[in-house]
């Protein structure tokens, strides 16, 4: 009598499965006696962008013949996956700014042409400068009062306010005032973006400083207005008590007692006080807002 053998079961492993196990002359001569076919579809990927494909047609050895690596090569084909050219084409977009490094632009396509369509004016970064107690705060709260009250959207950056958050890490040394320029040059840029009327209010006495913000933005963007204060005026209302420390030694480098002030070579708009003709805070904003409608700020 003779007893029928189940044929082998599939070997299975953590990496091939459906391995058909049993004698075969190719896999003797590769050196794997119980190794005879490999099913692709159930071949685990070990890295995402390599892909092993069988030949279709099964491979031949001759007797005692001297089987290379290279057969083992034919057999097995690497297939690059699509991800690789792409990352080709992304690296050459790569970009290095300062100290980041392998950082790349992503555009949107809502563009700021879009946004002032929809909020009906144009972004633009309105640059108050002028000596402490000259009055910007209180003309850039006016400004954006009167815009406001037009339906148009501004958004007011003051220096002692950013100080209180983005730039708590920075002194009145030259240098810790030129990032702190900077910094805020950078946050109404993108607010000028996003097509907001940015009012900024800061001593900002370097002219390279103000300069330098200037640059950042589009021709006509960046409107430099300086509220031409005499000195003796500001330090006459001293509203938060400042110059009467400078003078006493208690506060150094306080700009128009022991640092220097720059007036701008040339801005867009001047603001004079002098003597007893002092226009109200009202009055200076109602002449940014001609300037804006004269050259159609308010409306996109």
């Amino acid at each position: 009598m003779t007893t029928a053998k189940a044929p082998r079961p599939p070997c299975r492993s953590g990496v091939f499965r459906n391995i058909v196990c049993g004698p075969s002359p190719a896999a003797e001569t590769l050196g794997f006696p119980r190794l005879r076919g490999i099913s692709v579809a159930g071949l685990h990927r070990s890295h995402r962008n390599l892909v092993l494909r069988a030949r279709s047609k099964p491979i031949k050895v001759k007797e005692n013949a001297t089987v290379s690596a290279s057969l083992i090569d034919d057999w097995f084909k690497p297939i690059t996956a699509k991800e690789d050219s792409d990352a080709g084409k992304n690296l050459s977009q790569m970009s290095n700014v300062a100290n980041s490094t392998n950082i790349m632009w992503h555009d949107c396509p809502i563009q700021k042409q879009d946004r002032q369509q929809l909020l009906q004016q144009k972004g633009c970064v309105i640059w108050l400068t002028g000596l402490s107690g000259s009055g910007k705060s209180t003309i850039a709260c006016a400004l954006s009062r009167s815009l406001h009250s037009k339906g148009k959207l501004s958004y007011i950056l003051d220096g002692d306010n950013i100080r209180h958050g983005l730039n708590q890490d920075l002194s009145f040394r030259a240098e810790d005032r030129s990032e702190n320029i900077r910094r805020i040059g950078e946050v109404a840029k993108l607010f000028a973006d996003a097509g907001v009327i940015c009012i900024t209010s800061l001593i900002s006495p370097y002219q390279k400083d103000r300069d330098a913000c200037r640059a950042l933005m589009p021709k006509g963007d960046f409107i430099e207005v300086f509220i031409d204060v005499p000195l003796h005026v500001c330090e006459a209302r001293d509203p938060k008590g400042l110059y009467k420390l400078a003078r006493a030694g208690k506060i150094k480098g306080f700009t128009g007692i022991d640092d220097p002030y720059e007036p701008p070579s040339s801005c867009e708009i001047v603001l004079q006080q002098k003597g007893s003709n002092c226009k109200s805070p009202s009055d200076m904003a109602e002449e940014v807002i001609s300037y804006l409608e004269e050259n159609g700020y308010l409306r996109a």
